[in-house]
């Protein structure tokens, strides 16, 4: 594991060396690579990272949403609780999607049927899993739209989602996905197509509803920023590895990776703004055809060296709740010290 684990009894979803490969005509593509983490009841855990570095690949697999035809698990393990979900059939997770574990994806308007109204489409997933009636549907479905704030609920519910506003939407696909009480909420990138204030405003409700629900939360984004408001720990991937882990605080205060750090330091801040100019990572992602033995970052890290291309060691435990797989770690946080990045940001 990556960091410190809670207690057994207090962990939601335990995931253990998952790997997965992509074989398509161009060859394999190694999309996860041993991926460890856990969550734990009622806790907010981030994955961070740039676009193709494995993170919405690692919740598709949670959920049972993998192309049937070309995608491959080659090892690894993926237990809600005590059940194992990749040897779960498609029936049982027919059950399990909605029902313990909820999704919302980027895009509410391509999520949301345009040809049903708003209220039907959140009753018709609490018929499917609760097999409840449909007045009961319906009342839950209002109650719904009352717990995620969206105002005039009940003249809400016979909207098209075409009437709404991006925000609105949203909180629709929320309250969908929490209509019938899931143990884990898998929020996608849930404020990428949204402005700046709307943004603010669904991600203090996600946060709201964590802690009136107990509910856990897996928030995956590339936005630090987002992080850091909501957040209780976060997991820093890279071309399909977890690269840095641990409490939102420890990884702010000492990052202890490269990516990480150049993460940080892209971020704009007073100083980048007054200077009219941002810090980018040199470079590209590597490509997934084939497998990297040392750091798969090292090409473009300011902080490689030889040692960086041997077979990697385990994670390396920097405090009790924080571990990094780089060898270089006390160079890192020493360049990121002395240039003040966190200070900047803590």
């Amino acid at each position: 594991m990556m960091t410190v684990p809670p207690r057994a009894a207090d962990m939601v979803l335990t995931v253990d060396g998952l790997s997965l490969q992509f074989e398509t005509g161009g060859g394999v593509l190694h999309a996860l690579d041993a991926v460890s983490f856990n969550v734990a009841r009622g806790e907010i855990l981030s994955l961070v990272g740039e676009s193709g570095c494995g993170k919405s690949v690692t919740a598709m697999t949670i959920m049972g949403l993998l192309p049937r035809h070309g995608a491959r698990i080659t090892a690894g393990s993926v237990k809600l609780g005590d059940r194992e979900l990749l040897n779960a059939g498609e029936r049982d997770m027919r059950q399990i999607r909605g029902n313990r574990i909820g999704m919302i994806f980027q895009d509410p308007m391509t999520s949301l049927n345009p040809v049903h109204t708003v209220g039907m489409q959140i009753a018709e997933a609490v018929r499917a899993h609760k097999g409840t009636s449909r007045r009961a549907a319906d009342a839950r479905a209002l109650d719904m739209l009352d717990l995620v704030r969206i105002p005039d609920a009940r003249n809400r519910l016979g909207a098209y989602p075409h009437e709404l506003s991006g925000g609105m939407r949203q909180r629709v696909m929320i309250a969908m996905a929490l209509a019938c009480d899931p143990e884990l909420l898998i929020a996608d990138e849930p404020t990428t197509a949204l402005d700046v204030t709307v943004q603010a405003q669904v991600l203090d409700l996600i946060a709201d509803l964590r802690r009136e629900l107990g509910m856990s939360v897996i928030l995956i984004t590339h936005d630090l920023g987002v992080v850091a408001a909501v957040a209780d720990r976060m997991m820093v991937m890279y071309a399909g590895r977890i690269v840095e882990a641990g409490t939102v605080e420890a990884l702010f205060a000492r990052p202890s990776h490269g990516y990480t750090a150049g993460l940080l330091q892209s971020l704009p801040n007073s100083d980048t703004h007054h200077r009219g100019i941002l810090t980018e990572i040199p470079g590209s992602v590597p490509r997934l055809d084939h497998t990297v033995p040392g750091c798969v970052y090292a090409p473009r890290c300011a902080f490689a060296e030889e040692i960086c291309s041997a077979p990697l060691p385990p994670a390396r435990q920097i405090g009790p709740a924080h571990s990094a797989r780089c060898v270089r770690s006390d160079a890192v946080y020493g360049a990121v010290r002395d240039n003040d990045i966190v200070r900047t940001w803590t």
